[in-house]
């Protein structure tokens, strides 16, 4: 197999649609179809499956994706180390939702500017599968946070990860109006808690915090954003908690009430002996900047 045509069946895999796949990346539909026809036999079991005209992926299918974009990582990362360039090349970032709007603006404008020819891009996830797939060799590096009650640097190494602290986030409990003068968690009375998906960092920290577990009053409510949370909370619905570094990118920063969590490191992660360019350029940047 070609690493064209594992370019070519992530596409289809992703779009679920030969046509969509094939105006993605520029070729007719019947030369698509025809690569994943020639894989397919390459592997000698179906990746897709058809039903009612819809397209899915196989249960061969989903288990061959991840390799198959592991594959095409290693091939972008082995073509950087050998060509030696420092500026050039491609980076595949993670990282937290919060991170994101509140610390990577300024960090990827410095980077850009500097390394312009690097390729970036970013994708967004909860720190529990930014590990799992950094892990897999997608992305290159992520930013997440480590709650040191249930994983360690010990399991990052066990994992064949390293890390290097970047920023220290001090965690607050967003209040609505109604629990406005509470100073401990006992004397909320909200009972909803606004938080990401299983995996996110912060709100395993946010149902510690509260006591939630094992807790029938308490309900989570989940989001993919902290806009929709904060302005949930501003609502009275609920709260949530969130670094102080994210609540100061909205005006309900002074009008809001928080109680303070604890501090948090957000680490870099990266896959022991991954040293693209670059990658070591992103480390020197972050070094200087951070």
């Amino acid at each position: 197999m070609d690493i064209e045509s594992l370019k070519i069946f992530c596409s289809v895999a992703s779009e679920l649609s030969i046509t969509r796949a094939a105006t993605r990346l520029g070729r007719v539909p019947s030369n698509v179809t025809t690569r994943i026809q020639q894989l397919e036999a390459e592997i000698g079991t179906h990746l897709f499956v058809r039903i009612n005209k819809r397209l899915s992926l196989s249960s061969a299918g989903e288990r061959f994706l991840d390799y198959a974009k592991r594959l095409i990582a290693l091939e972008q990362e082995a073509k950087q180390v050998a060509s030696g360039t420092s500026n050039g090349g491609s980076l595949h970032i993670g990282s937290m939702e919060s991170t994101a709007a509140s610390r990577l603006p300024l960090l990827l404008a410095d980077f850009s500017k500097r390394f312009s020819s690097t390729q970036l891009t970013l994708k967004t996830a909860p720190s529990r599968p930014l590990i799992d797939e950094v892990q897999k060799g997608l992305p290159d590096c992520a930013f997440i946070a480590l709650n040191t009650n249930k994983i360690d640097s010990n399991e990052l190494d066990d994992r064949g990860l390293n890390s290097f602290p970047v920023w220290q986030e001090d965690l607050v409990l967003l209040l609505p109006p109604s629990d406005s003068g509470s100073r401990h968690v006992n004397e909320l009375e909200t009972r909803t808690l606004a938080a990401f998906a299983q995996g996110c960092t912060y709100r395993s920290l946010a149902e510690e915090f509260l006591g939630i577990h094992g807790n029938s009053e308490w309900r989570v409510q989940e989001f993919n954003s902290y806009h929709t949370m904060i302005a949930c909370v501003a609502a009275g619905h609920c709260v949530t908690l969130l670094p102080k570094s994210v609540l100061a990118l909205s005006p309900a920063a002074n009008k809001l009430e928080s109680l303070f969590c604890e501090s948090l490191n957000t680490y870099l992660i990266w896959r022991q002996g991954y040293h693209t360019p670059a990658f070591s350029n992103l480390m020197d940047v972050i070094k200087e900047d951070c």
